[in-house]
Parts: C-alpha cells; structure tokens; sequence
C-alpha cells in the first residue's frame, strides 16, 4: 500500500486480539487505509495464534503489516511467565479479579516483564525508520480492565502516560502514542468495535493454544463478558 505523501501515518501494535482490532479500525477510519500499518510481536509467547490473526486482520483492512522477533533477545528467558512457551507455570483459569484476590503481588500469573514497554520501544522505532521525518500515531490497545488490581501495571494510564512522554522526547515529538480505551473497560471496547464492524471473527484472545479459544481463561472470561454486556453473540467458538 501506497502511503499520501507527508500526511499523518498510524501504526497499531497489533496482537491479533479485539482491542487492537478496534484500535486498527480506529486508525483506517481517522487516517485511511493507505497511511494506516499494524505490527505484531513475536516474544517467545506459548503460541502463534495471534500472529496469524494479526496477520488476517490486516488484509482484512488492506494494511501493511510487520512482524517484529523479540525472542531472539533473549531477554525474557529467565521469565517463569505463564504465557511464555516452557515456562514453569500454567494458565491460571479463573477471572482476573479472582487471579488478584488470592495474589498479595497484584500481578496476573500471564504478566509479562514489562511487554508494553518492550512493545512500545520497538513501536517508536519501527515508526521512525518506515515513516521517517513524518508524524506517525502509535495504538495500543489497552483497557482499564487489565490495570485493574495492578493485574498488568503495564496497561495502566500511569504507564501510557509516562511512556507517550518517553516517545515524543525520544522521537522529536514526531511519533504520538494513542490508547484510545486506557480509561474504558473492555465491554467500551468491544461497543466501539461494533459501531465500526470491525471483523471481531478474525480475532484471538485466549491465552491457550488449540483449535478454538478456551472459554476459561481470564482474557476469554473477560471477553465473552464484554460481548454478553453489549447484548451480542462472539463470533468465534469456545472449546467451554
């Protein structure tokens, strides 16, 4: 896809999921298509589900898409974080205020070190080498759901805050980070997707691999609570 010229581009991280589906809506409505990317992450996570939907979802739209590989740093080796492939411990299935009620830490079991940040660093990079010397708005999907409790500290607008400032000093103001549901729960977040018929069938949430999603999970619980909140049916299938 062939950008316009110097006009405003927009990078959505894109994890495959509904947040940052409606964050790639979002941005093909405000910038158009042809000034709109996604990129996504592969960190050494326990499966490729989400690349794929990452991937699906921006020919869906008709969006440059990129990949970036962050296991090959080997930074998050030495983590025993549920989501990563091999680690010690499993999936914790039950909701994340649940997760937090029996956990004095106030950190999901699937938190991943510092990931937004790690994301985000590698977000305003990409941005500047493949739009360089233009004004670049970078989406993140988070919502107030995952900050809850301190569950993930890395979605919290605290962090968003502090990491848009970190960006715009370390890119010369020219890359501006955009969270657009940082103060809405996820059921705010599946109700704006709607209203842009965003194609929710092509997304994957659950932290498990397989066939279909779990329906356990604490992101599938969150979900199929956010589609129930809005009086709508999910159109992808649960293994429960």
């Amino acid at each position: 896809m062939v950008s316009t010229g110097n006009a405003p581009k927009a990078l959505v991280l894109s994890s495959g999921g509904c947040d940052s589906t409606v964050c790639t809506g979002l941005a093909v409505r405000d910038f158009g298509v042809e000034n709109t990317s996604t990129v996504s992450m592969f960190y050494g996570q326990r499966h490729a589900k989400e690349l794929d939907c990452a991937k699906a979802v921006a020919l869906h739209y008709g969006v440059d898409h990129y990949e970036i590989d962050l296991a090959g740093t080997h930074i998050l080796d030495a983590s025993t974080c549920a989501l990563l492939a091999g680690a010690p411990n499993e999936i914790e299935h039950s909701t994340y205020a649940e997760q937090m009620g029996s956990d004095a830490r106030g950190m999901a079991n699937t938190y991943v070190p510092f990931r937004n940040g790690l994301f985000l660093s590698a977000v305003a990079a990409l941005a500047m080498s493949i739009y360089p010397q233009q004004e670049v708005h970078a989406y993140i999907g988070v919502h107030a759901d995952e900050a809850a409790g301190g569950a993930y500290a890395d979605c919290s607008p605290e962090f968003v805050d502090a990491m848009a400032k970190a960006i715009s000093i370390g890119t010369y103001g020219l890359v501006k980070l955009e969270a657009p549901f940082a103060h809405s729960n996820k059921a705010g977040v599946v109700r704006a997707g709607l209203e842009l018929d965003v194609p929710f069938r092509l997304t994957w949430s659950c932290y498990e691999g397989g066939k279909v999603q779990c329906g356990t999970c604490a992101t599938c619980l969150d979900r199929r609570a956010a589609f129930a909140a809005n009086g709508v049916v999910d159109p992808v299938p649960y293994a429960e």
